[in-house]
């Protein structure tokens, strides 16, 4: 008995099942095996025609620097003979000496390594193969000598050319055979670089779209590779310089002539121009089967970029490549469909250009059915088919033993019909063979087929008894290899009278083999194999035995030992009890190490006084004849626990990295733990690098337990994966482990489409469709590309489609203006499509708005709003999305005004579709104009008619200026400018004046009309040394407007001043009263000190207080009137000071509040108060509360030295006083508090800042004059309008003492 293990897999090997049967639709075939064995003795006593089993090339190219070997091999029974033909002559190889046939072969030998030339050689060879069954004939093979000529030799002149011109430097190789290989490399055999700039063509010319500085070198080399011969051919040098214009220039003066220079072109930016091919259009040819390349290369600055389409379709995904920068398309495996026109277009930001291929695909003969080898029976009928294509159609001829059957010997069974030879009760004499030849003008095809007619009892080739032993639940192969003519049919039985088997459990396929697809115990047992045919039957049993399968019942476990420790790993195996078993340790993989301290009994593996080094993963492996089983558990060796605290820290990289399990979308991760550093191990952390796409990026993967050291991963296609694994523990994370061996999973279609899908049209006849594209790991293989489809949304088109390259957009040209279209983008790879996209909503184009909007109407509202009101625009003129409407307005202007200066339109937009708007800040009295236009994402369609308005009066502006000229004792003139805008018909101006007294009380107002076209006015019989305040505007019929306002003074009379000079002035004159200032008193607080004094004189002077502290000098001495008096006069009230000071402390403590709105009104300004509506006066403030804020005074001094920015208002006080109060002589009454002017008054105040007056805020002081005293300029501000800034004061900001004394 033969045992036969049943392999793992359900395949069948060849050298299993030598006997190949073929079995065709029409007829039964069986082939002869003539192989060596055990089989083929059993059939030695049978014939069979000749089979050409090996031959040559049909284009044989040798190497004439070796012998010729043309083979011819071919079977057969009995063995055939061989014989050549050359040249369609019988070769008779016995008159050449240097030719022999090998031995039990027809293969020739030709020896002319010795003597002789290979051209003499060269021929068409054809070899027969011949038994007494017939004769089979081989291809005829075309025996050449490869050939590697030299370059002729040239002058290759250096070449000079300006930066950015194209350039193309050509290669020209010498014809050889096979065609040369040609690269381009420099004098040190450095490749040339190259890119979308420089690359080489397929004619292996180098072309430049625009050459630059660095291009310049001289050792630009052709070189031509001839594979067959091994050599190498070199091209002279070329040498190129680059230079710019300047240089150019100054060269070509110097050293060259017109015929050594390439031309003085500009450099400046061009657009592309195609180098090759040349014109518009070309054309291709290809035979099916090939490559079809396809090549544009196109020069211009920038350089432009190549894209390739299909006019009337659609590139094939899975076999178009782009190839030399985009500059090649090949479609692989190219065939009739593949034919049609081709588009390249060359592409920079200065232009476009095409260029379109006709390809034809022709196609030499191919085989749809070749003929197949019948063995037949007698009297039996059978058919041999031949069936071929090609383009042109191939035309097919029968031979019959290497003759054409038209002059073959008659066979009565024999009928040929085209393609096709029937047979019909064949006979022993019928064997033959036959040659089928399909030809057209592209070559030819040639094929034996036999027919051998024999009568054969069937006969069971595979030996009896063979014993077959399978593990459960695996499949079983039980063979029955057969033969006989007619064909045998084949049936099994199980069991000495078991029923036939069914295929409905069973497999029965055709060369006999009974499968079993899940054997399980009850399937063991003696099975019987029956072959019969009409002329008998033949048997055979054979034996299968179901084995239980091997399992391990305790698997080793993952160990932590210490330095110098013991541990045990166990491994539990239970196996069928007819099968022997063998348990082996492995160590990583390996055998254990030949040391003492590793020990194997029957079930452990124990390892004494363990070290570093045994650490690593430890294997139990199971094995019977049958199968194998395997577990494994990783040994960790840690330092023993010393005698100090541990010290702990993150653990040490995992090493050790392994992928097993290897599948397309997962592979098994395993690696061995490091030192958890006395802290356990929480988590693995493991991350994968993408070398492929990403390479050095490395992204998280995954996360497993603390003490597992496997894991299975998720892998995504056409990804080169590295891995590499973290631990971490409570202090932290380790460093990562080294990178595992590289797994590239296969490439798959795209799982996911592109993001991001808009479709926006940039011009009026465009749809541009973008996308975010994948990115190189989401592209699952090599070329991708994206299916760009699209339809008009509300039509009934079908979806155009076009596939691009790896780019983000596509442009639609030729739609309709602003139609909504449907879109999809759909990925594409080499392996597939990713799955149907979603559809989105786009719209190509908008062009500019073809109507303007109609029946536009203005309602003036008032002097300065215009109301506008239009009827919308059909949505079919608008072409695009609306944005709104935009209105152009502006002034009317004479034809001076328009030559004077540039019309200023102004524009208001309105968003969305309303159809009316208001227009605000127009002028008053203006004639005005506008035009409305709707508005799209394009711009703005046509405007209205130009739709005039005009806007009524306004009120004026002030007048532009007023002055006061020529004061006299009892007039002043005023002039003036016209308002800037007079807002309409000017019809008066109106001025009002009233006197102003040394009290700043303002006087009775006085009411005056101007006429309209008076620009000056003299006021008459006013007081003499008078001031006067001025209030003064124009007026339209709408009425006043803004006013102006000036203060101005009348002269002095001289005669009456005469009466009060001193009388030391002069004979006849009258003394002069001099200035006096009395009842000067000081009164100190804490932190203030108040001053008071009575003055007799002349109105209009100036005040100002000497003061100074004990210990420094003064901190300012300024003549009042005249030094002289001023300083007799302070020591003629130095006496009285002192009486002052005491009645000042006396009164300081009995000061109280009075009423202060007489004062108030006294210092109105008649500008700021309100007015009465039936007279037009001014009102007066209420007085509500005991502290009012402080209202404001017009007051401007005669000396004019008031800034304009400063406020020339006095300043009155409220709250308590130290003094009390003023007499109607000027005396002060109390009523006054915190603060006093100090010019036009009789009273000073000086205070510091406290609770009651927090408002007062100090600017600038100019000089420290003692750490308690400050002095400010004229800048004391605060934040109630009616406190101002001042000329010149006294601010005390520190503790005072008791007393200040003059």
């Amino acid at each position: 008995m033969q045992l036969k293990i049943m392999p793992k897999k359900k395949c069948l090997s060849a050298g299993r099942v030598p006997l190949i049967l073929f079995l065709c639709q029409m007829i039964s075939a069986l082939e002869v095996p003539l192989d060596h064995g055990e089989k083929a003795k059993l059939l030695e006593d049978l014939v069979q025609p000749p089979t050409i089993t090996q031959q040559s090339p049909k284009d044989y190219i040798i190497d004439p620097r070796e012998n010729i070997v043309i083979q011819c091999e071919a079977k057969g029974k009995p063995p055939p003979s061989f014989s050549w033909t050359r040249n369609g002559t019988h070769f008779d190889i016995d008159k050449d000496p240097l030719v022999t046939m090998k031995p039990g072969s027809g293969t020739l030998i030709i020896n002319i390594m010795s003597e002789g030339k290979a051209e003499t050689y060269e021929g068409v060879y054809q070899c027969t193969a011949r038994n007494e069954r017939g004769a089979a004939i081989s291809n005829n093979i075309v025996v050449r000598p490869s050939r590697s000529p030299l370059w002729t030799k040239e002058k290759l002149e250096p070449i000079t050319l300006q930066n950015g011109q194209p350039l193309v430097l050509p290669c020209r190789p010498p014809i050889g055979l096979p065609p040369a290989i040609i690269f381009w490399m420099d004098n040190s055999f450095q490749r040339l670089p190259q890119s979308e700039r420089v690359s080489q063509g397929l004619n292996g010319d180098l072309y430049f779209s625009n050459v630059l500085p660095e291009d310049t070198r001289e050792d630009y080399i052709c070189y031509a590779r001839f594979n067959h011969t091994q050599t190498i051919q070199q091209k002279q040098p070329i040498s190129l310089k680059v230079i710019s214009v300047d240089e150019l220039n100054d060269t070509i003066a110097a050293n060259l002539s017109d015929t050594e220079f390439y031309g003085a072109k500009s450099s400046k930016e061009r657009p592309p121009t195609f180098l090759t091919p040349e014109g518009n259009a070309s054309r291709k040819e290809e035979l099916r089967g090939n490559v079809l390349s396809l090549e544009c290369i196109a020069e211009g600055l920038p350089t432009p970029l190549i894209y390739w389409i299909k006019e009337d379709g659609t590139l094939p995904a899975n076999r178009t490549f782009y190839r030399n920068f985009q500059k090649t398309l090949q479609i692989i495996q190219v065939s009739e469909a593949d034919s049609g026109n081709y588009q390249c277009i060359a592409k920079n930001t200065l232009g476009i250009i095409r260029h379109t291929i006709s390809v034809t695909v022709k196609a030499a003969p191919y085989w749809i059915m070749a003929p197949r080898n019948l063995v037949l029976s007698p009297g039996e009928d059978g058919t041999l088919i031949c069936r071929a294509n090609g383009n042109p159609k191939p035309r097919i001829s029968w031979l019959t033993n290497g003759v054409p059957t038209e002059i073959a010997p008659d066979d009565p069974s024999r009928r040929i019909d085209g393609d096709t030879i029937i047979f019909s009760n064949v006979q022993e004499r019928s064997s033959a063979v036959y040659q089928c030849n399909a030809s057209n003008e592209y070559g030819y095809l040639l094929a034996n087929a036999f027919v051998n007619v024999l009568a054969e009892l069937p006969r069971i080739l595979t030996p009896a008894n063979t014993l077959y032993q399978v593990i459960a639940n695996r499949p079983a192969f039980l063979d029955c290899a057969f033969f006989g003519s007619p064909l045998p049919t084949i049936e099994w039985f199980k069991g000495a009278k078991g029923s036939a088997l069914h295929e409905d459990i069973y497999v029965i396929h055709e060369n006999g083999t009974l499968e079993i697809p899940v054997a399980q115990k009850d399937n063991s047992g003696t099975y019987t194999c029956v072959a019969r045919n009409k002329l008998g039957v033949a048997k055979n049993e054979v034996h299968l035995e179901i084995k239980d399968p091997t399992r391990i019942l305790k698997q080793p476990e993952y160990a932590v030992v210490q330095r110098g420790g013991r541990v045990s790993f166990e491994c539990k195996v239970k196996h069928d009890h007819t099968l022997i078993a063998t348990v082996t340790w492995l160590k990583d993989n390996g055998e254990l190490p030949n040391d003492e301290r590793f020990t194997v009994d029957k079930d452990h593996l124990v390892v004494t006084d363990v070290r570093d080094s045994d650490g690593g993963i430890y294997t139990c492996v199971a094995n019977t004849t049958l199968d194998e089983v395997s577990a494994s558990a990783v040994l960790s060796v840690v330092a023993p626990t010393p005698t100090p605290a541990p010290i702990y820290d993150v653990p040490s990289p995992p090493f050790d990295l392994e992928l097993t399990d290897q599948l397309d979308k997962s592979v098994q991760l395993s690696w061995t733990p490091g030192d958890d550093n006395n802290s356990p191990i929480t988590k693995f952390i493991i991350e994968y690098e993408d070398a492929m796409h990403e390479a050095g990026l490395w992204h998280h993967q995954a996360e497993v337990s603390g003490t597992q050291t496997t894991a299975q991963l998720k892998l995504s296609p056409y990804v080169n994966y590295s891995f590499r694994v973290m631990a971490e523990n409570s202090i932290g994370r380790s460093l990562p482990s080294e990178a595992s061996e590289q797994y590239q999973t296969k490439a798959a279609e795209p799982d996911k489409n592109p993001t991001a899908v808009e479709g926006l049209g940039s011009e009026p006849d465009n749809l541009v469709i973008t996308w975010k594209p994948l990115n190189g790991f989401e592209s699952n293989g090599p070329g991708l590309q994206y299916k760009v489809s699209w339809r008009q949304k509300d039509g009934d088109d079908e979806w155009t489609s076009v596939v691009v390259a790896n780019v983000s957009k596509y442009i639609v040209s030729g739609t309709p203006t602003f139609v909504p279209y449907l879109i999809k983008v759909q990925a594409l790879n080499v392996m597939g499509f990713a799955p149907e996209p979603a559809v989105v909503t786009g719209h190509s184009g908008e062009d500019l708005p073809m109507v303007a909007p109609g029946n536009v109407r203005v309602n003036v509202v008032n002097s300065t709003l215009a109301e506008v009101h239009w009827d919308p625009v059909p949505l079919k003129s608008i072409r695009g999305r609306l944005q709104g409407y935009r209105i152009y307005y502006w002034k009317a202007q004479s034809a001076s005004q328009r030559n004077r200066r540039h019309l200023e339109k102004k524009i208001l937009t309105f968003q969305g579709s309303k159809t009316h708007g208001m227009l605000p800040g127009l002028e008053p009295f203006s004639h005005y104009a506008l035009n409305v236009r709707v508005v799209n994402g394009k711009g703005e369609g046509p405007a209205s008619p130009d739709r005039a308005f005009s806007t009524p009066e306004g009120v004026p502006s002030a007048p532009s200026s007023l002055k006061i000229v020529n004061p006299t004792l009892d007039s002043l003139t005023l002039e003036w400018d016209p308002p800037s805008r007079p807002n309409g018909i000017l019809t008066e101006y109106t001025l009002k004046y009233q006197p102003i007294n040394s009290t700043h009380e303002l006087g009775p107002l006085i009411d005056l009309k101007i006429p309209a076209n008076k620009t000056r006015w003299t006021l008459k019989n006013l007081n003499f040394s008078t001031r006067y305040k001025f209030y003064f505007y124009a007026q339209t019929s709408v009425g006043p407007g803004s006013q102006i306002t000036e203060e101005g003074v009348t002269t002095v009379d001289e005669g009456k001043m005469a009466g009060i000079l001193p009388p030391d002035v002069g004979a006849g004159k009258v003394q002069a009263v001099n200035p006096r200032i009395s009842n000067l008193t000081a009164a100190a607080a804490e932190t203030s000190a108040n001053i008071s004094w009575k003055y007799e004189g002349p109105e209009h002077v100036n005040f100002y207080v000497e003061y100074g502290v004990a210990g420094t000098m003064a901190s300012r001495q300024v003549d009042i009137a005249t030094q002289g008096w001023f300083i007799g006069l302070m020591c003629a009230v130095a006496l009285l000071i002192l009486i002052l000071l005491i009645v000042c402390f006396i009164r300081r403590n009995k000061g109280g509040k009075y009423p202060v709105k007489e004062k108030e009104d006294a210092h109105a300004d008649p500008e700021i108060q309100p007015m009465k509506e039936d007279d037009g006066t001014f009102g007066e403030y209420s007085d509500a509360e005991d502290h009012k804020p402080l209202k404001k005074g017009s007051r401007t001094p005669s000396d004019r030295t008031v800034k304009k920015e400063d406020s020339d208002d006095s300043l009155v006080d409220y709250g308590e006083g130290v003094n009390g109060q003023f007499n109607e002589d000027g005396s002060f009454i109390g009523q006054y508090s915190a603060f006093a002017i100090l010019n036009h008054k009789q009273v000073g105040y000086l205070t510091t800042l406290d609770e009651k007056l927090g408002h007062l805020q100090v600017l600038h002081p100019l000089l420290p004059l003692h750490p308690h005293f400050s002095l400010c300029p004229k800048t004391i501000c605060a934040n109630s309008p009616k406190l101002a800034c001042f000329t010149t004061c006294l601010l005390v900001t520190g503790p005072l003492v008791p007393a200040l004394h003059p």
